[in-house]
């Protein structure tokens, strides 16, 4: 095993099919990435807006990384081992985004101060810390996606569980897969309503692997208890059909399950959500998630062998 480290200014700001890599690795290598927070620095106090800042330089990513042996028909395994912000972040009101927008001022920032574990949002509310990585993803099978954007390949995915202890397989559609991760949050609900989270700087830790023959159509998340499969469109219900789709389909392909019995499993045993849900958000669409149990009849999102 050999550990490396990248920089914060090794960045993309789109994945595409053509990225270059900044660093080859080994299966089996730790790469420790240097992440911005989403505005690339540009809101460092409260007087900082959204409005005034440089969009063309937002959600960057550290990166790109091949993975030797990664190869088309693949996935890419990133096993997040650890996620480290730093001492502060900020959240913002975008105007025009969000449920709540027209009730409330925008734009404004708010600082928040992150310590030992815990968020202050200001001398009355404070909360525990989930340090988390929002964009993160491969390189596509063609279309060329801003940062800002989710896909098949991963991207702005902003899936709160994507903290320490979280595997993430990426179907790989370029050799060596090509891994960018970026825009870090101390912390985010799962429904984002107003398109932002604790937004901060840090660093977060990621041990590659591949797995050979074997993929989704997104990304699918393995956790202790749990596994994930993902799925992206520009409305909720689109969303919700396609993740249902694919989780069908891996139970029926990975575990041997009849379709039906999918679907009641799915049903009865599972729990649909979402990882970003802000409407309105024009241009920006919905991922959503399926949480399914590991029970004997399916323990992991591929079966062995």
């Amino acid at each position: 095993m050999t550990t490396h480290r990248i920089t914060r200014d090794e960045v993309v700001w789109a994945f595409g099919p053509d990225l270059v890599p900044v660093l080859e690795v080994e299966p089996g290598d730790i790469v420790t990435f240097e992440t911005n927070d989403c505005f690339s620095g540009q809101i460092r106090s409260e007087t900082d807006l959204v409005t005034s800042i440089d969009f063309a330089r937002v959600n960057s990513a550290t990166g790109p990384v091949a993975v030797k042996g990664a190869e088309p028909g693949d996935s890419l395994v990133a096993e997040i081992l650890d996620v480290r912000p730093i001492e502060w972040g900020v959240a913002t009101l975008i105007p025009g985004f969000g449920q709540l927008i027209d009730q409330v001022k925008a734009p404004v920032t708010r600082l928040f101060e992150v310590k030992d574990g815990m968020i202050r949002q200001n001398e009355r509310i404070s909360f525990p810390a989930r340090p988390m990585v929002g964009v993160v993803g491969v390189a596509t099978g063609g279309e060329t996606l801003s940062n800002g954007l989710a896909g098949k390949h991963g991207g702005n995915l902003d899936d709160h569980l994507h903290g320490k202890g979280a595997t993430i397989f990426f179907p790989v559609r370029q050799p060596g897969g090509m891994f960018a991760v970026g825009d870090m949050h101390a912390s985010m609900g799962d429904g984002e309503i107003c398109f932002t989270g604790v937004e901060i700087a840090g660093e977060v830790d990621i041990r590659f692997n591949v797995l050979k023959g074997k993929q989704a159509t997104w990304p699918v998340t393995e956790l202790a208890d749990r596994w994930l499969p993902h799925a992206t469109a520009y409305e909720f219900d689109d969303a919700l059909r396609l993740v249902a789709e694919e989780a069908a389909r891996m139970l029926v392909d990975e575990h041997g399950f009849s379709m039906e019995d999918a679907f009641i499993f799915l049903s009865v045993a599972c729990d649909a959500g979402v990882a970003q849900a802000c409407k309105p958000a024009e241009g920006f669409g919905t991922i959503a998630r399926f949480s399914i149990p590991k029970i004997d009849a399916c323990p992991a999102p591929f079966a062995a062998g």
